[in-house]
Parts: structure tokens; C-alpha cells; sequence
């Protein structure tokens, strides 16, 4: 495969995987506005913002703010998350440059992905946040995440299973983990600076769609710990930590060194390293946010490798044939 077209399947995976981590971080924020303390408000927004690396616009959170302006100013974050042009994260921005990069490999894709991917770009594109916030934003983004979901069941039933399907699943779970391992570290930074921190556990189980999985685990009583210990360790879970980790390092070990040899060599010792991490020493590490910041550095630097290996590697690493 054309080291572009492997790169725009990568980045078409990464970037729809973000907007729908995003949109069901958002519908839980926004359906919290109805009962929720302002306290708690103010913290959920700081939980996302922390987990993407952003501050928000104007800088940090005010907090002690009167309800009405807690409204005006989730308005305010809310437009910054979804339709943002400028937002490299924004839900807006991500289905626009996923379906970019399906675009120009619609010959790697099947004609119902990109049919399914088309469809759900033209009905956000000339919204603003502004329609809809007056009406319901949670059932818009509740409708966004059904259609990326629709999109990753039209790509699992259609999809042939070449070099393209790898590197778009590869895409996908790098993006995943380090998502998952920086919402987790801000959800352990709250808890230890106080305020309402240990209510956000609930939400987090909500946002992961591990509720039910808790429950059948656990019991109903939510404890940070198990919920952490759930989302970081369980392979059975379809979002967990452990089962992003064990589905990158087998994408990893399908797709071979590259032409890059040396760090696709190099990327796939570094998956099987952050698999090892999780799975043996989690258990026994109580400094579980340094933990969980190492997962995040190496992922960051596998993908630098995995760059280096298949997409922007130098023509004398490549194999002569």
C-alpha cells in the first residue's frame, strides 16, 4: 500500500475515534446543566479540557459563578467543542478531516462507509452551536456518536481486510489509548486536589459504557477504585484500557516492520511494553497517574514510529527488492 494511503486510513481512524470520544464526554456535560451543582459543572468542563490538553478559551474556569452565567459560559465551551473551525479537536473539525481523509481514499473503502461518513458530515456542517442549544444538545451529540458507531459497524460488515483495515484500526486504538489514559489522569488529578471530584466517577463509567459491566462486576455502589481498576484492566471490555492496548500490539504485529524497518521493529517492542505496563504492573504501582502519564508519553511515541516506519520513512530504511 502507497505510504498516503496508509496514512490518510490512519488519520481517518484517529480523527472519528476523537469525535466520538468527544461527543459522548459532551452529551454527559451538557444533560448535567439540568440538576447538577455549579461546582460540578465547572469541574466536568475542566475534566475534558484537562483530558484533551487545551485550555479553554479566556484561559482557566472561573469557579463560584452564579447559575446563569454557568449557563452562558457552557454556551460559550460547548460551541468550542463542537463547531470550533479553528479547534483542532472540535467535533466539527475531526468528521471534517476524517471524511477528508476517507475522500481521497474512497478506492481503500467501501462505498457504504463513505455513503455512511458523507451523510453524517452534510447534516453538521452548516450548523453552529447556536441551533442547537435551543432545541437539545444531547440529542445531537447522542446522534453524531450513533452515526461514527454506524460508520465502525458499515466498516466492520464491508471493509476488506488488507493493509487499509489495519491501519485504520491502528489509528483508531492509538487514539483511544491516549484519550482514555489523559481523561483517566485528569478524573485522579481532581480527586486528589478535592471539591467534587469523586462524583465524576458515575460519569466516567457512563462515558466509557461500562455501567452495566460495573454492575455485573461490582454492585451498584460506585468506588474510584474498581471503576479505575475496570477501565484500565479488564480485557473483556470493548473501551478499557487493557483492551486497547492488546488490539494495538496485534494491528502492530500484523502489519509487519514497514519500510522503515528499524522502528517498526522499534514500535512493535514499545506495544507490547505498554501491554506489559497495564497488565503486570498496574496491580502492584500505587503512583497510578505516573503510570497512566508513561502510557501516555509512549503512545505518543509510537505513533511517532509508526510515522516513521510506514508513512515518512527515509528511502534508505526501506527494503531493496
Amino acid at each position: 500500500m502507497l505510504a498516503r494511503s496508509a496514512q490518510s486510513l490512519y488519520w481517518m481512524g484517529r480523527y472519528l475515534e476523537r469525535a466520538e470520544h468527544l461527543c459522548r464526554l459532551l452529551r454527559l456535560q451538557v444533560e448535567s446543566l439540568v440538576d447538577r451543582p455549579v461546582e460540578e459543572i465547572h469541574w466536568g468542563w475542566s475534566r475534558i479540557y484537562a483530558g484533551l490538553g487545551r485550555l479553554p478559551p479566556g484561559g482557566d474556569l472561573g469557579t463560584g459563578a452564579s447559575d446563569d452565567y454557568v449557563l452562558a459560559d457552557s454556551y460559550t465551551l460547548a460551541g468550542d467543542l463542537t463547531f470550533e473551525r479553528s479547534n483542532p479537536d472540535s467535533v466539527r473539525r475531526c468528521v471534517a478531516l476524517g471524511r477528508e481523509n476517507a475522500r481521497q481514499m474512497r478506492n481503500c473503502i467501501s462505498a457504504e462507509m463513505w455513503t455512511c461518513l458523507n451523510l453524517s458530515w452534510l447534516r453538521i456542517r452548516d450548523i453552529g452551536i447556536e441551533d442547537i442549544w435551543k432545541v437539545s444538545p444531547e440529542s445531537f451529540y447522542a446522534e453524531t456518536t450513533r452515526e461514527i458507531d454506524t460508520f465502525s459497524g458499515v466498516a466492520e460488515a464491508t471493509m476488506y481486510r488488507d493493509e487499509g483495515w489495519r491501519f485504520m484500526r491502528l489509528g483508531r486504538f492509538i487514539e483511544r489509548v491516549q484519550l482514555l489514559s489523559a481523561f483517566l489522569q485528569a478524573q485522579l488529578a481532581g480527586r486528589e486536589q478535592g471539591g467534587t471530584a469523586d462524583r465524576g466517577w458515575m460519569s466516567l463509567l457512563r462515558a466509557c459504557q461500562a455501567f452495566e459491566a460495573y454492575k455485573s462486576r461490582y454492585s451498584v455502589e460506585v468506588q474510584g477504585d474498581r471503576v479505575l481498576d475496570l477501565l484500565v484492566t479488564d480485557p473483556l471490555l470493548p473501551g478499557s484500557l487493557c483492551r486497547a492496548l492488546d488490539s494495538l500490539a496485534e494491528e502492530l504485529a500484523a502489519s509487519g516492520s514497514g519500510p522503515g524497518a528499524r522502528a517498526g521493529a522499534a514500535a512493535g517492542r514499545l506495544g507490547g511494553r505498554l501491554c506489559a505496563l497495564i497488565r503486570y504492573e498496574w496491580p502492584d504501582r500505587e503512583d497510578r497517574e505516573v503510570l497512566l502519564a508513561q502510557v501516555g508519553e509512549h503512545c505518543r511515541n509510537l505513533h511517532d514510529l509508526v510515522t516513521a516506519a510506514f508513512f515518512d520513512y527515509a528511502v534508505e530504511d526501506s527494503p531493496v527488492h
